[in-house]
């Protein structure tokens, strides 16, 4: 499997005939976590990177509105979905319940393309952090090769499971000394530098998340601790993390990020492909 094609993960509060009809229709798009009670899901939410939250609305109680209630406003980037397979009195009644909640999307499986639209919206959420950030790296680009392009696509949906250089490399599957020597020669910045920076693009998207403590944003990032992530941030804006957290929404450190790390390099980006071959300074392919 291709590294930006990582499987999403979902999790549920379904009845147990929903959960197999759920797994059969992942197909590989996705994984889910099937949770038997909304305050589990909730820890899930908090817990892993979770894409969305699916809910079957014959089996969320009426004392369980409140705690979706708590899950759509703490967790906004997160989409509650409400999975409708059945059409009776108790889920139209409960629909409308979860609706006053905050839920605003409805999948219904037994329509004959359901399953194609819940895998649509799981693998492609309105909104995706991973979106947000190429939407706006992609065209600072301008002229640049073909695989420069790719790498950056490749580099951003990789960053938040990878902590290293190396681990980049293996997930590009890329020789570690021969990337790096790509940047080298043409005097870029280093790859470190373009990882740790867009693992913290992702790290301003979380803190904007109310539900999200800075020791949440470090576990879902795969930092070992929160003090981990506060050295990090410290390493490279010479901030602390709570300070972060203040100054970056994930616009501001957009805006950053592509005026020192992109702008200024895009006469180089134009012949430079840090996956396959690049362009030294003198002009040679190598």
């Amino acid at each position: 499997m291709h590294p930006e094609r990582q499987p999403a993960t979902v999790t549920t509060v379904l009845e147990p005939a929903m959960r197999r009809r759920l797994d059969a229709a992942a197909q590989g798009y996705f994984a889910a976590v099937h949770a038997d009670s909304l305050p589990q899901a909730l820890r899930t939410v908090r817990e892993r990177p979770v894409q969305a939250v699916l809910l079957s609305p014959r089996v969320v109680g009426h004392d369980q509105l409140s705690v979706v209630g708590a899950l759509v406003s703490r967790f906004p980037g997160v989409p509650t979905v409400a999975v409708v397979s059945e059409h009776d009195p108790l889920s139209s009644e409960r629909l409308l319940q979860l609706g006053a909640c905050g839920v605003r999307r409805l999948v219904d499986v037994s329509a004959r393309d359901g399953w194609h639209k819940l895998r649509t919206l799981v693998v492609q959420p309105g909104g995706g952090t991973a979106a947000l950030i190429l939407g706006t790296v992609i065209p600072a680009l301008g002229d640049s090769s073909e695989g420069c392009r790719r790498f950056f696509e490749l580099l951003v949906r990789t960053a938040p499971g990878v902590a290293s250089v190396r681990g980049l490399t293996r997930a590009l599957r890329v020789r570690p000394s021969t990337f790096m020597s790509r940047f080298f020669r043409v005097a870029l910045p280093s790859p470190k530098r373009y990882l740790s920076a867009t693992r913290l693009l992702y790290a301003a998207a979380l803190m904007e998340i109310p539900g999200f403590s800075v020791a949440d944003v470090a576990y879902r990032l795969e930092y070992s601790s929160a003090q981990s992530f506060g050295r990090h941030v410290r390493a490279v804006l010479g901030t602390t993390a709570g300070e972060f957290r203040k100054r970056y929404t994930l616009a501001v450190a957009l805006d950053e990020y592509t005026s020192r790390l992109i702008v200024p390099y895009r006469a180089t980006f134009r012949a430079f492909d840090p996956l396959h071959h690049g362009v030294s300074e003198t002009g040679h392919v190598y």
